[in-house]
């Protein structure tokens, strides 16, 4: 049976994308068709992105043969497949298919002309179109915009859709058009998650204002509509919804509530989504009146600009049957006589702008592979959306430029970009012959070979970066092993691939892309603790360094030694559809470390411990629940026994030794279980423990109607008293609470894994009780054994996320939360950051747009960050931060990226550094600290001794050390003022090789 045709989501899978899309998108993917045509850079990307998706079926269409160019712009075609002259359908078919087995990927090469019957499309939802001509996409765009029957989205065999996406890539000029019909139904316009917050108070008045508990900011909208529940004494908004009018970032407007009962006290509301409808006109209709989004609001005009010469282009097309010649002044000029005409036609005339004309002319025949990653995941999520009614379509016109790649360039001679017959040729009709030697010369350092980072080696074996015979490298590290979630978004895996590493993997397949990459993979951890791996000297080789993984302390890391070395830093990060691009340039940008993201929100541990409040609240709670049985004191228990050889040193322990190890390690060895009974035992008893005895107690301590000074009652909201459950042997919930511990107890008997730990005894009697058995039973120096658990929430068959959701929906029960899926439980538990392929590949597009600008040591201008939201859609590209300068004194300031530095030389004491810096550098040092070591403090005691210490005695530097980075601080300009900052100081050991 066709795989396609199994509804059952495959969660090992899609996991990280269920949480961008939901299970309804997912099934209704699952079930849909798309036609895309053209196979080239474009078409091969959204391609990849839609069948890594999961829809039910592809049709690739396209009749050229493989080229030499599309070596260098299409990463599933291979040199052999230029050589024997395949089609590119063909040759990228298979490629395709293997991404994911759920989807039927087809092919076609038929004829697709303005006189192909076109009924054949009639059995897709969604046409993308790629490298078609203007009149043909408008032909395509009529059929499938009068093939409108009413219609309701989750019904799509009953009410075929029929969407209709074109999209092209001409050198630096990127467009998307979007027609969704006359009027399409979108049940989730924003993807987000439902927003719960508490009530502090609500005025009875019109409008009645609505306040959040301990003035939390609500970040909400006007416009959105949120419902009550729990509310007391106005207990007329329960179960009602309304719409909101923002007053403030703590309160808002809901409508008229004078004449509801007074409010008391507690309350929840709760976000709700609302369907929107969108209302679409034809292509034809939006060529002379086009909607477009505003990607840069630096150059606002620019859409509408390439709107007009991209119109224009696809005439040039039609009258020469080619695109303009690179350097030709007579296509140029034709050109420009063309969107001349265009702009004449347009109901808003564009601002003409002949430089922009001559740039588009001069690399439309080109390519850059980036850009066509960057707008090939915007167009992919177009298809999504289509298909599933999730997320806000496009309106209707979306253009992305290069221009700050090329527009520099345009001086250059014309030889630059004259074809030389490579893979490179589209390429370097864009940059010319000497950045693209640049970018070949590139060290490249790439921390992470994950989502991200397989999208970059894609690119960077398109751009050539790295090539072995220029002396260029990339070096990526990685010290994960992939696994099957892993291959819904890291295109380079396959199944065949999974427990392989990740970055030999993936070094392996960019190979297959462009073998003339020279490409060197390692498993290392990045982070402070792994300094030796890749020290200063490694660092001072690159020149430049990417990151592609989620930690912020290893980007912080990075980061620092990219200060440190004076190294560019790209550094990028998706969650969901959202993305976003930080571009870090020597002495031109601010770096990572010079803002600080706002700390995550942590929860209260009285909160976690007693008074849970919301479902992320209990499953937090089971989360550390699991890491301290199953983990935390196992671990203990081994290090106990590591430094407790025998018995004997048991029995031998100090008086003034502290017992609290020992006390531990006796609960745990006194309720070892042997049988599977014994782990059902101690299960049931924890029942009691946590879900009865917890709640009686916490009830006794403050009954319900304790109330606090002020006269309030303690129990409302948000604090919810705990209801004790008896334990039902008919209940089902509690047994994956049991079977838990069967699963553990069972696999690892044998070394005395512990699952329940209780009662407390007297420290000497407590250590002879434990030693007695062991003393007797040779054997029993197997319970001296335990093997600690690491929490793998993707393995359902270990039981850990059993634990967790069963412990989480207990409390949640007892505390009378709503429950939460598996799905909510596994996400929360396991802190997964949702993912999708078509964020990842977008963002990877534009940092490799910025790599060949940093190739080209561009200005501070050109440079550009981004952030995106895909799903509403918004893409924001601004300008880097520009790096501040710190005053010293009038005369003398600095930056973070500046060094300054003094050489030594064996005999170089302390008293010589000071009186070095103030000769080279005009100031007066007054500390000087080496890491944490403060070298010299003069109100020390004992500190004006070191002025006559060499720095090698003070320093103490290794063997091979060639030099240190002190900080050092002056003399203020006035007395009794701060000292003043500056920047480190590099001391050199001059005698050093």
């Amino acid at each position: 049976p066709n795989m396609a045709d199994s509804m059952e989501i495959d969660d090992s899978l899609y996991s990280r994308q269920r949480y961008v899309l939901g299970d309804s998108a997912m099934h209704q993917m699952a079930q849909s068709s798309v036609f895309l045509s053209g196979m080239g850079t474009l078409g091969v990307e959204i391609a990849k992105n839609i069948v890594l998706a999961g829809v039910k079926v592809v049709t690739l269409h396209d009749s050229r043969l493989c080229d030499v160019w599309d070596l260098g712009t299409n990463f599933f075609i291979r040199e052999e497949d230029v050589q024997k002259q395949k089609k590119r359908v063909e040759a990228v078919h298979s490629r395709v298919a293997e991404l994911n087995p759920y989807v039927q990927v087809n092919s076609s090469t038929v004829a697709l002309d303005d006189i192909t019957d076109l009924s054949f499309l009639l059995q897709y939802q969604c046409v993308v179109l790629t490298e078609t001509s203007l009149n043909l996409q408008k032909r395509i765009d009529h059929f499938c915009h009068s093939q409108r029957p009413p219609i309701k989205l989750h019904h799509p065999k009953l009410y075929p859709l029929k969407i209709f996406v074109a999209c092209d890539v001409l050198g630096m000029c990127s467009r998307v058009f979007c027609d969704f019909g006359e009027s399409f139904e979108v049940w989730d316009p924003t993807g987000e998650e439902p927003k719960e917050l508490f009530i502090q108070n609500i005025t009875q008045e019109n409008p009645g204002v609505v306040m959040c508990l301990d003035n939390r900011m609500h970040g909400l909208q006007t416009g959105q509509s949120v419902c009550f529940r729990e509310v007391n004494g106005m207990t007329e908004l329960n179960g009602t919804t309304h719409q909101i009018k923002v007053l403030s970032p703590y309160s808002f407007a809901i409508g008229d509530t004078s004449s509801f009962q007074s409010y008391l006290h507690g309350g929840i509301l709760r976000t709700v989504r609302v369907p929107r409808t969108f209302h679409f006109a034809t292509m034809e209709q939006q060529l002379h009146d086009p909607k477009l989004l505003i990607p840069d609001f630096s150059k606002p005009e620019v859409p509408l600009q390439i709107h007009t010469t991209m119109m224009a282009l696809d005439l040039f097309q039609e009258h020469h049957s080619r695109l303009p010649i690179a350097g030709c002044v007579q296509d140029s000029e034709d050109l420009l006589k063309l969107v001349e005409e265009v702009n004449e036609t347009l109901k808003s005339k564009a601002c003409m702008n002949a430089a922009l004309v001559r740039c588009v002319s001069r690399c439309a025949r080109g390519c850059l592979a980036p850009l066509a990653a960057a707008v090939g995941g915007i167009a992919s999520q177009e298809v999504l959306k289509a298909l599933t009614g999730k997320f806000m379509p496009l309106q209707q016109w979306f253009y992305l430029d290069a221009l700050e790649v090329v527009q520099p360039l345009q001086t250059l001679p014309l030889e630059e970009f004259a074809s030389r017959g490579d893979r490179y040729d589209a390429l370097r009709v864009c940059i010319g012959e000497s950045l693209l030697s640049e970018l070949h010369k590139l060290r490249v350092f790439m921390v992470g070979c994950g989502a991200i980072g397989c999208e970059m080696l894609k690119n960077f074996a398109l751009l050539g970066v790295g090539l072995a015979r220029c002396s260029g490298e990339i070096c990526i590290t990685d010290p994960d092993l992939i696994e099957k979630s892993n291959l819904n978004r890291q295109f380079l895996f396959r199944p065949q691939h999974i427990q392989k590493p990740k970055s030999i993997t993936a070094a392996a397949a960019t190979l297959d892309i462009n073998p003339e990459l020279r490409l060197e993979a390692h498993l290392n951890k990045v982070c402070p603790a792994t300094e030796d791996a890749y020290n200063d000297t490694f660092y001072s080789q690159l020149s430049v360094v990417v990151t592609a993984l989620d930690n912020v302390e290893a980007r912080r890391y990075l980061d620092s030694r990219c200060v440190s070395n004076q190294k560019a830093l790209l550094d990028s990060g998706t969650m969901g559809t959202k993305g976003h691009t930080e571009i870090i340039v020597p002495n031109l940008t601010e770096s990572y470390n010079s803002h600080r993201d706002p700390p995550e929100e942590e929860i209260p541990f009285c909160t976690l411990k007693s008074f849970p409040a919301v479902i992320e609240h209990t499953i937090q709670w089971a989360r550390d629940k699991f890491e301290s049985a199953f983990s935390h004191k196992p671990s203990m228990y081994n290090t106990f026994w590591q430094s407790h050889l025998s018995t004997e040193d048991v029995l031998h322990v100090s008086a003034g030794e502290s017992m609290d190890g020992a006390f531990q390690v006796i609960k745990l060895l006194s309720r070892r279980p042997a049988r599977w009974e014994h782990c059902l035992a101690l299960a049931r008893l924890k029942f009691d423990k946590y879900f009865k005895r917890k709640a009686l107690q916490l009830l006794h301590s403050f009954p319900l109607d304790t109330r606090l000074k002020d006269g309030t009652l303690f129990w409302q909201s948000p604090k919810r008293p705990p209801n004790p459950i008896e334990f039902d042997i008919k209940d089902p919930l509690p047994l994956p609470l049991a079977s838990s511990h069967k699963v553990h107890a069972r696999a690892r008997t044998r070394t005395g894994l512990c699952c329940a730990k209780t009662g407390l005894i007297s420290g000497p009697l407590c250590v002879s009780t434990m030693c007695v058995p062991l003393c007797v039973s040779p054997a029993c120096a197997e319970c001296l054994r335990m093997s600690p658990l690491v929490f793998e929430k993707d393995n359902d068959s270990n039981g850990h996320m059993d634990f967790v959701e069963a412990a989480a929906t207990l409390r949640a029960r007892m505390y009378a939360i709503a429950p939460a899926d598996r799905l909510q439980a596994k996400r929360i538990a396991g802190k997964i950051i949702p993912a999708i392929a078509t964020a990842t590949a977008a963002v990877a597009g534009l940092v490799a747009l910025e790599l060949i600008k940093v190739a080209g040591a561009y200005g501070f201008e050109s440079f550009k960050n981004c952030f995106f939201n895909l799903a509403l859609p918004v893409v924001v590209l601004t300008e880097t931060a520009q790096v501040k300068r710190t005053r010293i004194r009038d005369d003398i300031s600095f930056s973070i990226w500046e060094r300054w530095s003094i050489v030594g030389h064996e005999d170089f004491t302390l008293s010589d550094f000071l009186s070095a810096v103030r000769e080279k550098y005009g100031i007066e040092p007054t500390m000087v600290v080496h890491g944490v070591k403060m070298l010299y403090v003069p109100v020390m005691p004992g500190h004006s001794k070191r002025l006559k210490l060499t720095m090698q005695k003070l320093v103490k530097p290794s063997a091979n050390r060639k030099y240190v980075d002190l900080t050092v601080s002056f003399a203020p300009e006035a007395d009794g003022d701060e000292d003043l900052p500056g920047p480190p100081i590099r001391y050199h050991f001059c005698n050093r090789a």
